[in-house]
C-alpha cells in the first residue's frame, strides 16, 4: 500500500467515525499514511467494540490515531477537541481533510395518526447537527490556521436532499442545507486553499439507514434500481473520499458527487 500522505504529516479529522462511512473512511485514509483524529458520540455499552476497532486501526496502519468520545456539537467541547488535535499534530502536522459524517437527525413523520409529528425544534436540531456543524468545524480550524495549504472539506449527503421520502423531512432539509453550505464554503474559503465537496452516497446499509421506517423496502427497491443490483458499501464511499484527498483532485470544488454505482440515473 502506497502511503503517499505520510511524509506530509497530514491529518484527517473525522466527525462521526466510530462506525459506518466514517470508520471506513478512517481505515482507508490511514492505510495511505494519513494520521487520524476521530470525534464520535457513543454510549458506554458500545465502547468495547469501538475501542477494539480503533486499536486495530492503530496496529494495522502504523499512523497516529487520536479518538475522542465527545459531543461535537457543543461549541466549548469543539474548542477543547481542536486544542487537543493541535497538540497531537505538533509543529509539522496539518489537517488535509475534514470529513463530516454526523448522523443525528429526527425521523418523525410530518403527519401521522400514531405518535408525535415533526416540530420546529426537530428541524432546528437536525439542521444544526447535520448541516451547520460542518461550517462551525471548518471555521474553528480556519481560525486556528490548522488546515494544510491544499485542504479538503468533505461531507456525506444523500438523494433525499432532492427527493421526498416518508419520515425523512427534517433530514432532507438538513442535507439540502449541507449542500448549500458546502457550495458557499467552496467559494468563500477558496482563497485559503480549501476545496469543499459533498459525496452523495447511495443507499448504504448502516445504522442510520436501519433507523428509517420502511428501510427494508428501500433496500429491496434500491437493489432492483441500481445498475449493479447491489447497495453502496461504506468502503465504496471511503474510496471516493481517498480519491478526493489526492493531489490530482485539487480542481474539484463545490460539487455534489454521486457515489452510488449509477443509482441516481435510473
Amino acid at each position: 500500500m502506497v502511503k503517499e500522505f505520510l511524509a506530509h504529516h497530514y491529518w484527517a479529522l473525522i466527525l462521526g467515525g466510530s462506525n459506518g462511512l466514517g470508520l471506513a473512511t478512517a481505515r482507508k485514509l490511514a492505510s495511505h499514511g494519513m494520521n487520524i483524529c476521530v470525534v464520535h458520540r457513543d454510549p458506554r455499552i458500545e465502547m468495547d467494540r469501538i475501542n477494539s476497532d480503533f486499536d486495530t486501526l492503530r496496529a494495522v496502519s502504523g499512523v497516529q490515531v487520536l479518538t475522542m468520545n465527545a459531543d461535537a456539537l457543543q461549541a466549548e467541547k469543539r474548542q477543547e477537541i481542536v486544542t487537543a488535535l493541535q497538540a497531537a499534530m505538533g509543529v509539522e502536522g496539518k489537517v488535509r481533510t475534514l470529513v463530516h459524517s454526523i448522523a443525528k437527525g429526527n425521523l418523525k413523520a410530518m403527519h401521522t395518526s400514531e405518535g408525535p409529528v415533526l416540530n420546529n425544534d426537530d428541524f432546528r436540531i437536525t439542521l444544526d447537527s447535520m448541516a451547520v456543524s460542518l461550517y462551525d468545524w471548518t471555521q474553528a480550524l480556519v481560525q486556528r490556521q490548522l488546515f494544510a495549504a491544499d485542504a479538503r472539506v468533505l461531507s456525506f449527503t444523500s438523494e433525499g436532499s432532492t427527493r421526498a421520502w416518508a419520515h425523512y423531512g427534517a433530514v432532507a432539509a438538513a442535507k439540502a442545507a449541507l449542500e448549500a453550505i458546502t457550495r458557499n464554503m467552496a467559494l468563500e474559503f477558496a482563497p485559503l486553499g480549501l476545496r469543499a465537496n459533498c459525496i452523495q452516497a447511495g443507499v448504504t446499509d448502516t445504522r442510520s439507514l436501519q433507523a428509517i421506517p420502511g428501510s427494508a423496502d428501500l433496500i429491496t427497491y434500491t437493489k432492483q434500481r441500481n445498475p449493479f443490483h447491489r447497495l453502496t458499501t461504506p468502503e465504496d464511499v471511503a474510496n471516493a473520499v481517498y480519491l478526493l484527498c489526492k493531489d490530482e483532485a485539487a480542481w474539484i470544488n463545490g460539487a455534489v458527487i454521486p457515489v452510488n454505482g449509477g443509482e441516481h440515473i435510473s
